[in-house]
């Protein structure tokens, strides 16, 4: 008996960053392939492909039995929408077989205008608890895919909620960890305007830094991900599709890659669980070595790899026990061999797959009193369509070679062209409707796209501006700590209270604390996983907020189910007028923070619901990322290996690394919390009040106590005070904050997307 008897096997998912990627793919036996467009996905810096070749692909996979999902997996600017609806406009008329989606505006475009089109859930939603799978099945999800960091139990406890929604689960299973969490790194938008949210990561957590006291240079580098030896656990937890990284990778890797796991599934299911145990072959190509760590819960400091290039050399020179440096070039050169060999068998094996346009051969033939008769030839298949009029005598209008030609020309597109017409069987000077001829080109076209018929473009939706706010704009703090609770008293300032993001420990604490502090909002962090979750949604029933502000869709779905108003968070990363009404319409959302990624004319161009308020941070510690990792392990060192609870609950320290390139970042972890990563310089943008007015209903300071160089010269009630004279339109306002609040940027105002 088969393992996977009682379960469907998994679907084994691979990368494809070019055009020979994605053959590559496709002869090593992938089931399903995920790639990317010109625009409008998270992996810019791979080679990509053009529409043109979209198409070619599809006809090419689907003759393989392997899907191809595309990615459109970034945040999207007010300025593009015209552009991604044209582009969806092809995208719906082609054979594709999955669209993968991070901005909630998409999401909302797809589930509403574009019904025909899968949708998944990009690694960039982070998703990792109950509410999230419900939030992602009301915008049409079919499927979504995991995050990295969660664990084999993690993704167990997910499962059923995701198959009770009609909703795939995809796990990654090879390729790059990323050091954050995806969705919530801000590190390369920072340094130089390469946001990954918008496919432009230049992996700055790969870089050299000063060598650390615990003397690494590459103190955020982690191994690849592997789950090469989990299947059972995969299997058992009841994944369905196995996600390989890798759209920046070249053929080869794609294609050795694929050839191990595919090998390892075939035996997986033909001897009843049982593993081959050799990975040597995936060590051929491009590594940083091995970890599936998260995948086993086990966070530990073996994670770490202090050197991002390949590690394929040392890994086959420590395996055969050399110790002699001089052997290493010798290794080397073994390898060489052995990848040229690798990449020759591999050109051997695609050179042959077409994707040019299909050849139509067209016969037209009839004659008087009878349909007419129009016969289609492709190299694999051929068909005939009959009119339903009669061929009558010509008059005015003669049926020949030029009408017919100007008639079929739409069929040359981007998977057919013309090859040739032949009129040789049809009876000179006859004539038939034009609108007969059109019948038949459309039937043609229908049966030519698989049966299906065209969908009709849709037009830029046209959304309402809203009028101008009368009122000045109320401004918010956030808090993180007991000891500014006086603030309640001290300002009319909303008072916004950080929930840590491990709050289980904590929980009935905070319950007591809110029910005693009724000015107290509370402010839910990004990621929310498990326990933490559950405990959130506990908060939530026995405080009963009035409002509250969300930077996890988990727990804007929670208040959506429970009427409690509630505010998108700046970590939704909202940055269109559609993510806007997406969590209006869907979820009856009451405002949103507008991204501090985009800049003044980005924002501009944003329209907000009606009865909807928008919300802008003025200044905060600048996050650059969060990691479920340890990032002390090789900064400064900790006594324990392993990140365990107590780790979460007790730790609090924080320390500095400095980029060989980019200068110091803040390493901070505080009690409760995930490790996190910030800018040494705080973000303080006061130009906005006055470049944007009558746009926001309030602004955000942010006055916890995150340890950067930035220094603040007077208390928090006085600063409160000031950035209330700000609002207040004081005309020296700008002018006390920048002398009370140094060193801050606003680059990220400037620069944009």
């Amino acid at each position: 008996m088969h393992y996977l008897t009682m379960k469907n096997e998994f679907e084994l998912l691979a990368p494809g960053g070019d055009i020979d990627s994605i053959k590559a793919a496709i002869v090593a036996g992938a089931d399903a392939v995920y790639c990317g467009l010109n625009k409008f996905n998270a992996r810019n810096r791979a080679t990509n492909i053009n529409f043109d070749d979209l198409n070619g692909l599809l006809r090419l996979a689907h003759k393989h039995n392997c899907k191809i999902f595309l990615t459109l997996n970034i945040i999207i600017l007010d300025c593009e929408i015209p552009s991604l609806i044209g582009l969806l406009n092809k995208v719906v008329n082609s054979r594709i077989d999955g669209i993968i989606v991070q901005d909630l505006g998409l999401f909302y475009l797809l589930s509403k205008y574009f019904k025909d089109l899968e949708i998944h859930s990009s690694t960039q939603c982070t998703t990792h608890n109950n509410g999230q799978i419900h939030f992602l099945k009301k915008l049409a999800v079919t499927r979504v895919n995991l995050s990295r960091e969660l664990n084999i139990d993690e993704i167990k406890a997910l499962i059923p909620i995701i198959h009770e929604n009609n909703i795939l689960a995809e796990v990654f299973v090879h390729g790059s960890y990323c050091i954050a969490f995806s969705g919530l790194c801000y590190f390369s938008s920072i340094l130089g305007g390469n946001s990954g949210n918008r496919g432009r990561c230049s992996q700055p957590c790969r870089d050299q830094y000063l060598t650390t006291p615990v003397g690494k240079k590459y103190p955020l580098n982690l191994k690849d991900n592997s789950a090469y030896f989990d299947l059972k656990a995969l299997c058992d937890a009841g994944v369905d599709s196995l996600k390989i990284e890798g759209r920046i990778k070249k053929f080869h890797y794609v294609y050795t890659v694929v050839s191990c796991w595919k090998k390892q599934l075939s035996g997986f299911y033909n001897r009843d669980g049982r593993l081959n145990r050799d990975n040597r072959d995936l060590y051929t190509v491009f590594n940083r070595d091995f970890s599936n760590a998260y995948l086993k819960g086990d966070i530990n400091k073996n994670m770490f790899i202090d050197n991002p290039r390949d590690n394929s050399a040392k890994h086959l020179f420590e395996i055969n026990g050399h110790c002699a440096a001089a052997n290493m070039q010798e290794v080397k050169g073994r390898l060489y061999d052995e990848k040229t060999e690798i990449i020759t068998r591999v050109k051997n094996k695609i050179k042959d797959l077409s994707i040019a346009k299909i050849s139509l051969k067209i016969g037209v033939s009839g004659k008087i009193n009878t349909p007419l008769k129009v016969s289609v030839k492709t190299p694999d298949a051929s068909f005939v369509v009959f009119s339903e009029s009669h061929l009558t005598t010509a008059d005015k209008y003669t049926l020949d070679y030029r009408s017919i030609e100007n008639r079929f020309k739409c069929l040359n597109n981007t998977d057919y062209y013309i090859e040739q017409i032949t009129l040789e069987n049809l009876q000179k000077d006859l004539f038939i409707p034009f609108q007969a001829l059109t019948s038949i080109k459309k039937r043609i076209s229908f049966l030519l796209n698989g049966s299906k018929n065209r969908v009709a473009p849709i037009e830029v939706p046209i959304l309402k501006k809203q009028i101008r706010l009368k009122t000045k704009p109320a401004l918010s703090v956030l808090i993180s700590s007991q000891k500014d609770l006086y603030l309640c008293h001290t300002t009319s300032a909303d008072i916004y209270y950080k929930l840590p993001d491990c709050l289980e420990n904590e929980n009935s604490e905070l319950i007591d604390l809110f029910l005693e502090n009724k000015k107290l909002i509370p402010w839910f962090s990004p990621v929310l996983i498990g326990k933490n979750y559950t405990a959130a949604v506990e908060f939530l029933k026995q405080v009963q907020p009035e409002l509250i502000v969300t930077n996890n869709t988990g727990i804007a779905y929670r208040a959506y189910k429970d009427g409690t108003s509630w505010i998108a968070g700046p970590y939704l990363n909202n940055t269109n007028s559609f993510s806007l009404l997406c969590m209006k319409e869907k979820f009856n959302c009451c405002g949103s923070f507008i991204s501090n990624e985009i800049n003044k004319n980005q924002i501009k161009r944003i329209i907000g619901p009606d009865d909807f308020k928008l919300y802008y941070s003025i200044y905060h510690p600048i996050s650059l990322l969060t990691s479920r990792q340890c990032l002390f392990h090789q900064i400064i060192g900790c006594e324990k290996n392993n990140v365990d609870d107590d780790c979460i609950q007790a730790c609090h320290q924080s320390a500095l690394i400095t980029n060989l390139k980019e200068g110091s970042f803040l390493i901070d972890k505080e009690k409760g919390n995930y490790h996190c990563m910030y800018n040494t310089i705080n973000f303080l943008n006061t130009d906005i009040i006055t470049d944007l007015p009558n746009v926001f209903s309030g602004f955000f300071i942010d006055l916890r106590d995150i340890r950067t160089k930035t220094k603040i010269d007077t208390d928090k009630s006085r600063t409160v005070q000031l950035f209330e004279n700000l609002l207040n339109g004081n005309p020296d306002s700008k002018k006390e904050l920048k002398q009370n609040i140094y060193p801050s940027t606003n680059s990220q105002y400037k620069k944009g997307l």
